[in-house]
């Protein structure tokens, strides 16, 4: 038996130890001085011993690709099979507004590493043969929106399948069987405008033009850009030996969503008409480039011939500089007159 009193000895303790410090345990294996660590990982504990990082913790900074510019995560972990569905879904969804286009092009340009297998959707849902007429009208007029911001982003070869495939385009918008005669002025209209923004030559524009007459049907039977209603008779041409299949049928919603999207566009074009377009250089007349010249080229276009009106105008014009010309001589002459 211990000669201390009970609970004398048990007592004491606690006031001979002294507390740990916390942070200062020494590790169970320390790390040898002379470990071959990255020079911008040099770091040591509190004995001085050197922290050597556990194997493969060194995190590498991810390089950028530079052929289309930055990669995104998404892009990284999506299915190309999933991005196809994607975008057939949206051209299927097109509208004749402004944010449906830009929608569905900002998808085309976010995957344009998948730019060939994304064309290709857009061909595949122009053949489509249960795709509405008004579909393909609004995949039109969405190419010719693919292509601005294409040219904007630097991406060019959304512009150069476009030229490849633009009679296949043609051809499936509106084809020569005559179904889809409402919409020749559509194809005209978005064939004008990527002529003018000089994403298509002006010689192409006039070829596919010459085919798009063949196409075009009698002015008595379609001659406007929206369907026309089922109950409308047709009259027949009995002068017209060319097979055609009589007009796609659509029923009354459809009609009047073609007509809303008409009406949408019409006044996109209004708010746009004033804009001078963008030329290729040396293509202008006086040797300009880009807007300047196109606006000489137009004033000089617009400008009528020289006639006699006008050289009795230039006659008056410079009689009348003449005379206030004499009456600024004497009065300047008068003002620096010598004193007397």
């Amino acid at each position: 038996m211990s000669s201390h009193p009970r609970g004398q000895g048990s007592a004491s303790k606690p006031k001979n130890k002294r507390p740990k410090a916390k942070g200062k345990k020494k590790p169970a294996i320390a790390a040898p001085r002379n470990t071959n660590l990255n020079p911008f990982e040099q770091h040591e504990n509190d004995y001085g011993s050197p922290l050597t990082p556990p194997e493969n913790s060194y995190v590498a900074v991810p390089v950028l690709e530079r052929g289309h510019g930055h990669i995104s995560k998404e892009l990284a972990n999506m299915d190309p099979f999933e991005v196809r569905i994607r975008f057939t879904q949206q051209l299927a969804s097109l509208n004749a507004s402004v944010t449906s286009a830009s929608k569905t092009a900002q998808y085309a340009l976010k995957y344009r590493d998948l730019d060939e297998d994304l064309h290709s959707c857009i061909l595949e849902q122009l053949e489509r043969a249960g795709n509405s007429m008004n579909n393909r009208a609004n995949i039109m007029y969405f190419i010719e929106h693919l292509c601005d911001m294409a040219a904007r982003e630097n991406h060019y070869d959304y512009i150069r399948m476009m030229q490849r495939d633009i009679l296949r385009m043609v051809d499936a918008v509106a084809p020569e069987d005559g179904s889809g005669a409402a919409n020749v002025k559509v194809v005209r209209k978005v064939l004008q405008a990527l002529q003018t923004k000089c994403f298509l030559l002006a010689q192409t524009v006039s070829e596919i033009e010459e085919l798009l007459k063949e196409r075009d049907t009698h002015p008595d039977n379609i001659g406007l850009s929206s369907p026309i209603d089922p109950s409308t008779p047709l009259a027949p041409n009995s002068s017209s030996k060319s097979k055609m299949s009589a007009p796609q049928r659509l029923d009354k919603k459809q009609i009047e969503t073609r007509i809303e999207e008409d009406r949408e566009r019409h006044k996109r074009l209004r708010e746009n008409i004033w804009a001078i377009p963008k030329a290729a250089p040396g293509n202008s007349f006086n040797g300009g480039v880009g807007a300047a010249g196109d606006e000489f080229d137009k004033l000089w276009d617009e400008t009528s011939d020289l006639g006699e009106d006008d050289l009795e105008l230039y006659r008056e014009e410079g009689e009348e500089r003449s005379k206030a010309g004499e009456g600024w001589t004497e009065e300047f002459a008068k003002m620096h007159a010598p004193a007397e």
